[in-house]
């Protein structure tokens, strides 16, 4: 959604005609001008892309952390993200160390909840360029009718690391997703540690995977399914290999990792910047009920059978 710039008008100073005066009401001029060339200059700078994990002791939680785990807005975020960087500065200096003995250290505990050392994330990176670049592409955002991104927020706020880590092992069968056992558990930590260090949403995961399991009827799911998901995920579920731009939520090699709060989610909520939109809400596809999402789930746990 775009944004509209707005003028915002600073306040307006009555010059006296007293040197003393003008002096003082000049002074007041030039530090308003100053304040608003930094707002600029570091708001400009701010991406949040950018470490959104602070160098915070394990359970230390700074006033930005706890903005993020409400789940703020992108603007309030980008706001947060600055105010937490000021925190981390304060942290790291009373620790008797800085960013600039160790640049990468940033990058640990944000809303995942867990510290990521650095060079666990960078050989993360270096074996996800090596393994999974091809299809997921270079920033892991991944590409339709190829391969899902795998740094989504919502994707990573209710994915566990044991469903990750499953995920890289057996890869998925019937797809163009092969297994990767070979690389062992540590390096799939280390992979799964690279996706982490782009995460921004508070881990949900626990939460989610406890929801109560889906009771509907399958053929009021089948209903919804065929006219609303199988645009993108095919007839029986199959994802690309179907033709469509989705993945294969139907195969055993999905459904059987995943619980029925996390497809409950990723059908209401959806995943931002993907085709992948929600079902629930005033502004969604379809504004489905809590009872046709589980008849949907129903119905796909039929397919894995």
């Amino acid at each position: 959604m775009s944004k509209q710039n707005k003028t915002h008008r600073g306040p307006t100073i009555t010059v006296s005609h007293t040197p003393a005066a003008q002096e003082e009401a000049t002074g007041l001029k030039a530090f308003i001008a100053g304040a608003a060339i930094a707002a600029v200059v570091g708001f400009s700078a701010l991406s949040l892309s950018q470490a959104p994990y602070s160098t915070a002791p394990s359970g230390t939680a700074s006033n930005a952390d706890a903005q993020i785990a409400q789940g703020v807005g992108n603007g309030e975020l980008k706001t947060a993200t600055a105010t937490k960087s000021n925190d981390t500065t304060k942290q790291t200096a009373a620790a008797g160390s800085t960013a600039q003995d160790n640049p990468t250290f940033s990058l640990v505990k944000a809303a995942y909840g867990k510290s990521l050392p650095p060079n666990l994330i960078k050989q993360g990176q270096n074996l996800f360029e090596e393994n999974c670049q091809v299809c997921h592409q270079a920033d892991a955002i991944g590409k339709p009718g190829v391969a899902p991104s795998l740094i989504n927020d919502e994707l990573l706020s209710i994915s566990s690391d044991k469903f990750l880590l499953g995920t890289i092992r057996d890869g998925r069968e019937d797809t163009g997703m092969p297994p990767f056992a070979h690389l062992g558990r540590s390096k799939a930590k280390a992979i799964v540690a690279f996706l982490r260090s782009h995460q921004t949403l508070p881990d949900r995961s626990a939460k989610v995977d406890a929801e109560p399991d889906a009771h509907g009827d399958p053929r009021l799911g089948r209903q919804w399914y065929d006219n609303i998901c199988s645009t993108c995920h095919g007839i029986g579920g199959n994802g690309y290999e179907a033709g469509g731009t989705g993945t294969a939520i139907g195969l055993p090699g999905f459904l059987n990792k995943v619980s029925d709060g996390f497809l409950r989610e990723t059908i209401k909520s959806g995943r931002s910047n993907t085709r992948m939109l929600g079902f629930q809400g005033p502004t969604a596809m379809a504004n489905l009920t809590n009872q046709e999402i589980d008849d949907i789930i129903v119905y796909l746990r039929t397919l894995a059978k």
